[in-house]
């Protein structure tokens, strides 16, 4: 019996979108300690392999040890699900707000060239 309790086809690209950070959450959350939360060691590689390209859109980058501290809500040294989705919400909004940057940007140059002809 597989846990999604519908069929994958049934899914919504989102539903699949929550899936599989689900999925990759579970990935490095069993590598050490308990399974179903983040050692810092877990949250870096977590961080390194899977938000390498995003987190460079998030204006001031903190270190790995600065995100800990900051998503650690109830200080138990663990990032679980719930604290590791804070991470994940800030970096797609600042992704969502540089990608409208890039836009404008864009569109910017366009409007500058329309100009000199």
């Amino acid at each position: 019996m597989s846990k999604t309790p519908q069929s994958q086809e049934q899914l919504s690209e989102l539903e699949k979108a929550m899936n599989v950070i689900i999925d990759v959450f579970h990935q490095y959350s069993r590598r050490e300690g308990d399974r179903d939360t983040l050692t810092k060691n877990e949250l870096k590689l977590l961080i390194e392999k899977q938000l390498a390209n995003y987190l460079r859109n998030v204006k001031n980058k903190a270190t790995i040890d600065e995100i800990m501290k900051d998503l650690d809500i109830n200080k138990d040294a663990q990032i679980s699900f719930s604290e590791v989705m804070l991470l994940i919400t800030r970096v797609t909004i600042a992704t969502h707000e540089h990608l409208h940057d890039v836009e404008d940007h864009q569109q910017q140059h366009q409007h500058k060239h329309q100009h000199h002809h």
